[in-house]
């Protein structure tokens, strides 16, 4: 099993919204991955979110080197790149460190906001996707569902959450340092999902003069406009009306930007100058990097926004030795499931010659039956037969070891068959 990704802490922005995959893009884009890795049939999933895009692959007959490198050209080719180019900025996480990915990830531990919550939804959109897609087999689907229980008591038993400050409440600290009087303030949100929502809420506890949204979707924008007492518009009505606003949050899963050089200027010309504050929270950007040069936008990206939220991450630093205390546990679990799992083949093949010893047997028996044998002599017959049967491969090793060799296979063996005596009723002696 391995994680292979990047996220803010390992790639600058402009190559991590190469790797961005929209939610419907998620599912096709798994297929081709399972057909590019057919002869280890693996299992896949993939989690792109605004700050990491992640593929965890799984596949018990394959070795390292059949998941790595063709999962990462696989990875490169959608983003553009050299395999390369991306691995100087990527991660690989193998077995049970790959395990630890995860949890972190899910615990919020791995996040630029430290113990953030948006993280967990993510991962369990990926898992939908993934089974969507027909790539989450049996050793994902635990590693998921681990990820979750130990991240549900990384937040309950530690305070790896408290005084967390989210994207959403670094824009609105933002926008109060630039104008003295938020009430004072019209706000627009670009986008209708959970990102946008977070920041909707914060902002509309503070009360601006005005607000709207836009979205591709009219009714949906309307929908969650209604929610906070915001108008709702149209994404082609955007540029004509920009001018109206002094903060704009943004955050879609648009593949091209939303909100260009030129629309910007002509709003600051429209507005006389009077500045805009701009949040782009969205990965691919909504809005063209070049607005940032202008005199009166202060823009800023999901990048700019991580000194703010690390600051406040020092405050929770007492709870991650805890929080890392509990993945560390979920590990060794889902370690020991691993190698149980290992064994699965094995328990097979002696359960099908055990079964297949047993039908011998009874067959054997059933022949003495019908040629009248004594029963007694029939059930001595088929329990000397079924015994001889379990202990000939065994004795025979025993024989054909010496040494060392033999002294620890009998050391094996005396565990395995000398365990203990079964006490038959009325057996009152004492181990």
């Amino acid at each position: 099993m391995i994680a292979l990704g990047l996220n803010h802490g390992t790639a600058p922005l402009e190559l991590r919204e190469r790797f961005a995959f929209a939610s419907e893009q998620v599912p096709p884009a798994l297929r081709t991955l399972r057909d590019r890795l057919a002869a280890a049939t693996p299992e896949a999933a993939l989690l792109s979110t605004c700050n990491r895009t992640e593929l965890y692959v799984a596949a018990p007959q394959a070795d390292l080197h059949a998941l790595v490198h063709p999962t990462a050209d696989w990875l490169a080719a959608k983003g553009g790149v050299g395999r390369d180019q991306l691995m100087v900025h990527a991660y690989v996480r193998e077995h049970r460190e790959a395990a630890r990915h995860a949890f972190r990830v899910a615990s919020g531990l791995d996040s630029m906001v430290l113990g953030e919550p948006q993280i967990l939804g993510q991962m369990k959109q990926a898992v939908r996707e993934a089974d969507a897609a027909g790539t989450l087999g049996t050793t994902l689907h635990q590693l998921f569902q681990r990820s979750f229980s130990v991240a549900k008591e990384v937040r309950t038993a530690t305070e790896i959450g408290v005084h967390s400050i989210s994207m959403a409440a670094a824009s609105v600290r933002l926008a109060s340092q630039l104008f003295e009087d938020l009430r004072e303030v019209n706000v627009l949100f670009v986008g209708a999902g959970e990102m946008i929502e977070l920041v909707a809420t914060h902002f509309a506890a503070r009360q601006p003069r005005a607000m709207a949204l836009a979205n591709r979707t009219l009714e949906r924008g309307e929908k969650l406009a209604g929610r906070f007492g915001a108008t709702a518009l149209r994404l082609a009505d955007l540029p004509s009306r920009l001018h109206e606003f002094d903060v704009v949050v943004s955050c879609t899963t648009s593949t091209l930007p939303l909100i260009g050089l030129g629309a910007v200027e002509r709003a600051l010309k429209t507005r006389r100058h009077r500045p805009m504050f701009m949040i782009d929270l969205a990965v691919p950007r909504d809005i063209e990097p070049e607005v940032a040069r202008l005199r009166d936008v202060y823009l800023y990206t999901v990048d700019d926004l991580s000194g703010m939220v690390r600051s406040a991450g020092e405050k929770r630093q007492a709870a991650v030795e805890q929080a890392e205390a509990i993945i560390d546990a979920g590990v060794q679990s889902f370690g020991r499931w691993l190698e149980q799992r290992a064994s699965v083949p094995l328990i097979q093949a002696l359960n099908r010659q055990a079964d297949d010893w047993r039908s011998a047997e009874i067959a054997r028996a059933q022949r003495l039956l019908a040629k009248g044998a004594d029963i007694d002599s029939v059930l001595d017959a088929l329990s000397r037969g079924l015994t001889q049967k379990l202990l000939h491969g065994t004795l025979a090793e025993l024989h054909a070891t010496d040494g060392e060799q033999r002294a620890r296979l009998a050391q094996t063996v005396s565990r395995l068959f000398l365990r203990s005596s079964v006490r038959g009723p009325g057996d009152d002696s004492q181990a």
